[in-house]
């Protein structure tokens, strides 16, 4: 039987870009080469090229997703998506592969669009009776109103861009006098902002996939940071410690375990996605989700899959099988 294809994209138009390229090249070390033939493609604001191994590029034919390898023209049976970030995290790329009719990993593109929206997730979802912070919304232009924000979610509070991924443009406020640097600092990375109540308690990040045609969730990571909150050093300059399986008791590990089953059935999820929440009072409390997580060597995801007893290469082999039968 003939190997398949994997084309595994990186890179993005987005801060994340040097994340994902990290996120590009485990995957594509992991994924078995007796099951695979594997292909870095790179996305970036200069072109979408296959990089060889000899560091050429080759440029990807937009009308099917073919490139030459120097000697041939490969066409991939699917694409590996590790791109974090726009365009392959907020729902671009997944309209794009399914218009042209090639299987990817990620989820379809309309949850990708809504979960990659902060502001939006967190709407559909309340309506859901999912417990979530007190947020105010801000769109670039509109009026700032310091004491309306503060008497909304009080003090100390998260000032957040609304689509942007590795807590890039997020700052926790503490005073009213810090909130319009705050605003302009998120407003750097979106158009939309979100101000949300700090919630206190345990931090805890839930991966859930499709695993042999079933949901599972991944045990619960705890997120012990060093800084005032999980911000880019924490997640990735070892300013952390992140602890799996969470120190939570079992009735809450269960409470979260069928909240984080819940929310992916509740949004349509398919793939690999990653949520955070607050512990607060034994109630677990939505933060985010994420729908194409970090997936290098620091990442939570890889810890998580292997306390369930999953390899790397069973769990992207596990996500490109899944694809293929979409």
């Amino acid at each position: 039987m003939p190997k398949k294809i994997v084309a595994v994209v990186m890179g993005g138009y987005s801060s994340e870009f040097e994340i994902s390229i990290l996120s590009g090249k485990v995957v594509t070390e992991s994924l078995s080469k007796t099951d695979y033939e594997v292909y870095p493609v790179h996305i970036t604001l200069d072109g979408w090229y296959y990089m060889s191994e000899s560091g050429e590029h080759f440029d990807v034919n937009k009308s099917d997703f073919s490139f030459s390898n120097g000697t041939q023209t490969i066409k991939p049976d699917v694409v590996f998506n590790a791109i974090h970030g726009t365009p392959g995290e907020d729902g671009l790329l997944q309209a794009y592969f399914e218009l042209i009719g090639l299987p990817h990993t990620s989820c379809n593109y309309y949850q990708a669009a809504l979960t990659f929206n902060k502001r939006d997730c967190l709407s559909v979802l309340k309506s859901y009776g999912v417990h979530c912070a007190k947020a105010y919304y801000l769109n670039k232009g509109d009026e700032i109103k310091p004491e309306e924000i503060v008497k909304t979610v009080g003090l100390p509070c998260f000032v957040k861009p609304s689509r942007s991924g590795s807590s890039f443009g997020i700052s926790k406020v503490k005073t009213i006098e810090e909130l319009p640097t705050a605003i302009e600092f998120a407003f750097k990375e979106d158009f939309e902002i979100l101000i949300e109540s700090c919630l206190v308690g345990t931090e805890v990040s839930v991966g859930v996939i499709q695993y042999n045609g079933e949901v599972l969730v991944l045990p619960a990571t705890e997120i012990v940071t060093e800084n005032e909150f999980f911000d880019y050093e924490a997640k990735y300059l070892g300013q952390s410690e992140e602890i799996t399986p969470a120190r939570i008791p079992e009735d809450v590990n269960q409470r979260l375990k069928s909240e984080a089953k819940r929310i992916y059935e509740l949004l349509n999820m398919t793939g690999l996605s990653r949520s955070e929440y607050i512990i607060q009072e034994g109630v677990p409390h939505f933060i985010e989700i994420n729908t194409n997580p970090g997936l290098s060597p620091e990442s939570i995801i890889p810890k998580q899959a292997r306390a369930a007893g999953i390899s790397l290469e069973e769990l992207f082999g596990n996500l490109v099988r899944q694809a293929l039968k979409k």
